[in-house]
């Protein structure tokens, strides 16, 4: 038997990250132990009935005592806050790692707390569905999709080595990545489309000449993908915009020239210029499915 990666892990937040990892843990032995922590009465109910933890918390600080790998998979804005209430608890050579999908505000936010012997080892499992709570989770969610860590200058190489390890025995694979990179390279691939998402939906449910019972009735393949990534949970993408608001707005300025130009391809008739543009982004889907994200 494959002996784990940790004792102890202490997963703060149960909801559709962290109840899946859990049930990752389960499926494949990587932590003897967990430990867990929800704000919610009713959320650590259900995580108990659902056999997820050995042991559930109110207290983040009382969850993390004990453990060698602590998780965040709470929205970016609680980060401070649970970083300043685990630190007394925190015992030298643990490692705290976390989920966020922006990754140098992680660097600026806990790591000035930690303390001596702790190591901070920010990380992205890039993968998710538009639900959340703990009854959204499910051991294959991380299968055959990549996870970015982003260890800062000087990080312990065990810990990043563990760390890996622990995301590689969920089924994913593992890329390390500058985390100014991973931010610029998420503001394009996940943050912008989200935001063009709920821009769409909310266009479509404001507009004077369509009414919502028509938007729903007639919503076509396009406008349904648009509206489940616009179902994602709003505090969580809200901090995610305002923690990676650089990225995104530079992505977002080159969106809007380039739909500037399509703007006036449309408007003067240019077939071609609009088939060579569908044919390259054509290619483009193409590859993603070719390289398994589909």
């Amino acid at each position: 038997m494959t002996e784990p990666v940790f004792e102890r892990i202490a997963l703060i937040g149960l909801g559709l990250i962290g109840s899946s990892l859990a049930r990752a843990i389960r499926r494949n032995s990587s932590v003897r132990s967990i430990a867990g922590c929800a704000q919610s009465d009713v959320t650590r109910r259900r995580v108990v009935e659902l056999g997820l933890v050995d042991s559930i918390h109110a207290d983040p600080a009382a969850c993390v005592a004990g453990a060698d790998l602590v998780m965040l998979c709470t929205p970016l804005g609680t980060y401070p806050e649970i970083g300043a209430a685990i630190v007394p608890a925190l015992h030298p050579g643990a490692v705290v790692s976390d989920a966020g999908s922006v990754k140098a505000c992680v660097i600026r936010d806990l790591g000035p707390l930690m303390p001596e012997g702790v190591h901070l080892i920010p990380g992205h499992p890039v993968a998710g569905t538009e639900r959340s709570g703990p009854d959204a989770g499910f051991a294959e969610l991380f299968d055959r999709r990549w996870c970015i860590l982003t260890p800062p200058p000087g990080a312990n190489a065990e810990a990043v080595r563990r760390v890996a390890e622990l995301w590689r025995r969920a089924g994913m694979k593992v890329e390390i990545m500058e985390p100014l990179h991973h931010d610029l390279v998420l503001a394009i691939t996940s943050h912008l489309p989200h935001l063009i998402a709920y821009n769409i939906v909310s266009t479509a449910a404001h507009h004077e000449s369509v009414t919502k019972s028509e938007v729903f009735k007639y919503a076509a393949g396009g406008f349904r993908d648009f509206t489940r990534i616009a179902a994602s949970d709003p505090i969580m993408w809200r901090d995610i915009f305002l923690n990676n608001r650089e990225a995104v707005l530079e992505m977002l300025g080159r969106f809007s020239e380039d739909l500037a130009a399509l703007q006036r391809a449309i408007r003067w008739g240019d077939g071609q210029a609009l088939e060579d543009l569908f044919r390259r982004t054509r290619d483009i889907r193409r590859g993603v499915i070719d390289a398994g994200q589909a």
